[in-house]
């Protein structure tokens, strides 16, 4: 019998992310942070780019140990626009350090950074139940409100789109169709 998926889990480096992590509700504020960093490196681009690069990223970006990045300086932002196993944009490697900074004072505030941002679905997971994902939006109301209140606080890399595929991959909302077998187990409250 064939496994169902999404559409797009197709290859030896999505299938893995499909089935294991991606719409799983996730609560670590390191791993949450690993995740708005990678949306944001992956606006332009394919999501299967950054999955190629992710395991460099958390070399470079010291596991994405969010204190580490927010005291990064201009000798690291010159070591990282060398580094050819990332994406090397300067405008994304500036906003990953300021938006460091922004997530430490935003988790002073809030006690934790997955405090703040679950807020966005009063505290639960959104559940869809589409038969495709054709009818998937690019972002909704709630993305909307997300996008502007980061951007408030300083964040960048964070428009609605960006935080519609946060939501998505954190688990904030269900967008598995109904055919696909990561839906039920995710309804279910499964990881």
């Amino acid at each position: 019998m064939t496994v169902k998926r999404c559409h797009w889990a197709t290859s030896e480096l999505n299938i893995p992310y499909h089935d294991e992590e991606w719409g799983v509700p996730l609560h670590d504020d390191r791993a949450l942070f690993e995740l708005l960093i990678l949306e944001g490196a992956q606006a332009g681009l394919s999501w299967d780019t950054v999955l190629k690069k992710r395991a460099r990223y958390r070399e470079v970006f010291d596991g994405f140990d969010v204190e580490k990045v927010a005291r990064y300086d201009k000798k690291k932002v010159r070591e990282l626009l060398k580094d050819a196993g990332i994406i090397r944009n300067r405008l994304k490697i500036a906003a990953t350090i300021s938006n460091a900074q922004a997530f430490l004072k935003l988790r002073e505030e809030f006690g934790s950074f997955d405090a703040y941002i679950w807020r966005f679905v009063d505290g639960a997971p959104k559940q869809n139940a589409w038969k495709t994902q054709a009818r998937l939006p690019a972002k909704t109301a709630e993305s909307d409100a997300m996008s502007k209140d980061l951007q408030k606080r300083g964040f960048r890399f964070v428009g609605s789109t960006i935080c519609y595929a946060f939501m998505q991959a954190t688990g904030m909302v269900n967008v598995h169709p109904v055919r696909c077998f990561r839906y039920e187990e995710l309804e279910a409250g499964g990881r």
